[in-house]
């Protein structure tokens, strides 16, 4: 690197003026790169999750991040500094020798500052050598010129600052060039800012009144979902009611559309067609929270976070102790929990790995106890339990949700023969919907679904 311009007052402001600029600016900067960042990732809808690898996500939140800054705050400073030694060096020529000034002027010197590719960096150094050179020679020829108007002390002072410009210019324009490549890691965390994002979070003028859902009803009038514009509708004209506290039952052959339903309901992907009604009130005017609030979700594979058994069953802290083991008691965790070092203290490991997959699933019916909400969503929850555990979630669900809106996808046709009601997909639409007793006398689709899972 070239000597540093320290011995004037002019580089001392100048080094200083460029590390605050970029202490002050580099931190804002960052903090603003990757709050937006953030935001643009947790409101997109669950399709760019799907299509997007979770390595390019890490990548823009600690790679990039971590270029934007470190690494682009430091080629800053390092550009600043050697544009300040440049213009000290110009400053001091200048001053010293006026001749050089009118020579410029004369012949039309522009400062060389073309964008060049990789390429023609060899060519850029030898253009560069040259024209620190021609600056040398040109101050010196002005300074003999003009020596009887200069001192013998200025014209050396002249001469040696003209000295540094080819070096200078040289690793100013590799700071450059580092920076504008490096710059590519901000671009990078804003290309998730032109993703779609999904709908409000919350609304100012909201269609559902507290407490809302009051009773659970929910209808589906010619509801169609696809999850990609350039898909086929993976729903087509979908037309049912609910009744409030009704138990349904929700089967069908895989890809027949039972969990795009739940996603509809949740509002993962927006309608194509129709739409959803909650006790009335069409869920397209309600905010995203307010929806999902009052819905209560349990997913075929049971999720624990990293963390205390405790905040994994109240994850806001709304609730004591008491109704924490109550919940336990109620799903049969409560022997298990007292035997754990700490209890409801105890630190779950990664998703839940020192536990077994029926626990975690008890542990998540446990949740949806303590939510208390007037809908419950099971998205083909018993499928990877065990017969034991299954019944254990059963008699769960018939005490404490029995006055609640009940929506049972099931993958095991045993599940859903004490509903109120079945509804059997097919190829996204609803092909049989009524008690289990009337579709078994039917004979259709869902007989067929019996026969081969041996129930007939």
């Amino acid at each position: 690197m070239p000597r540093a311009l320290t011995s004037s007052p002019s580089a001392a402001v100048g080094l200083f003026a460029a590390m605050a600029t970029v202490l002050l600016g580099g931190v804002q900067a960052s903090r603003l790169l990757f709050r937006r960042l953030l935001w643009d990732v947790m409101r997109s809808p669950v399709s760019f999750f799907e299509r997007t690898p979770v390595g390019n996500l890490l990548n823009r939140f600690s790679k990039e991040s971590d270029m934007v800054d470190v690494d682009i705050p430091d080629k800053l400073r390092s550009l600043l500094t050697y544009a300040f030694g440049l213009l000290e060096v110009v400053l001091v020529v200048a001053v010293a020798t006026p001749l050089l000034n009118d020579f410029c002027a004369v012949h039309g010197w522009r400062p060389l500052t073309p964008p060049l590719p990789p390429s023609l960096c060899r060519w850029l150094a030898a253009n560069m050598e040259l024209l620190g050179n021609s600056l040398v020679f040109v101050a010196a020829v002005c300074a003999v010129l003009s020596k009887a108007h200069l001192s013998t002390g200025l014209v050396g002072f002249s001469v040696s600052a003209a000295l540094q410009v080819t070096q200078t210019l040289q690793w100013a324009v590799r700071s450059w060039t580092d920076l504008e490549g490096s710059i590519v890691s901000v671009e990078r965390m804003k290309d998730y800012a032109r993703t779609p994002k999904e709908a409000p979070w919350r609304l100012p003028t909201c269609a559902a009144r507290p407490p809302w859902p009051r009773g659970g009803q929910i209808e589906f009038r010619g509801f169609g979902l696809r999850y990609r514009p350039e898909l086929p509708l993976a729903i087509r004209d979908v037309s049912f009611k609910i009744h409030a506290g009704e138990k349904v039952g929700i089967v069908g052959r895989t890809g027949a559309g039972k969990s795009s339903l739940a996603g509809g309901l949740l509002r993962l992907q927006e309608a194509a067609e129709g739409g959803v009604w909650i006790d009335g009130v069409p869920i397209a005017n309600v905010g995203l929270h307010t929806l999902r609030s009052r819905i209560t979700i349990i997913p075929q594979d049971p999720i624990l976070f990293p963390g205390s058994l405790r905040m994994n069953l109240d994850l806001l802290q709304e609730h004591t102790d008491e109704a924490l083991w109550a919940a336990l008691e109620t799903v049969q965790l409560q022997a298990l929990v007292a035997s754990l070092p700490g209890q409801l203290q105890y630190e779950c490991g990664e998703q839940g790995e020192d536990l077994s997959v029926g626990q975690k699933q008890l542990l998540c019916l446990a949740r949806a106890l303590l939510r208390q909400t007037q809908i419950l969503i099971l998205d083909e929850t018993t499928a990877a339990v065990d017969p034991g555990t299954e019944q254990q979630m059963q008699a769960s669900l018939g005490r404490w949700f029995a006055r609640c809106t009940v929506l049972l996808i099931a993958h095991r046709l045993r599940s859903v023969m004490d509903c109120t009601r079945v509804l059997v997909m097919d190829e996204g639409q609803v092909a049989e919907s009524g008690s289990p007793a009337q579709l078994l006398a039917q004979k259709g689709l869902f007989y067929r679904l019996a026969q081969e899972s041996g129930l007939v």
